[in-house]
């Protein structure tokens, strides 16, 4: 359990310095507009998510909190 803790606020502390450094990012979306019989047309589209700072804040200061409970629990 001990060692649960520790990875799974490893993983949370650095998900939420990505979040922090790194807030915007964009990904591709392909999109289908027309299907006519056999052919379809399709548009790529390049969407923009945003992270919030409060979600990354809060995520930095879990995984913080779950490194340090499961590095001070005892076995």
């Amino acid at each position: 359990m001990k060692k649960i803790l520790v990875g799974v606020g490893l993983v949370f502390f650095v998900l939420g310095i990505v979040g922090v450094v790194h807030p915007d990012f964009t990904y591709h979306k392909n999109e289908e507009v027309a299907h006519v019989g056999p052919m379809r047309a399709t548009v790529n589209e390049e969407k923009v998510a945003h992270v919030p700072t409060a979600a990354s804040v809060i995520l930095l200061l879990a995984g913080l909190g779950l490194t340090v409970m499961g590095a001070k629990r005892r076995s």
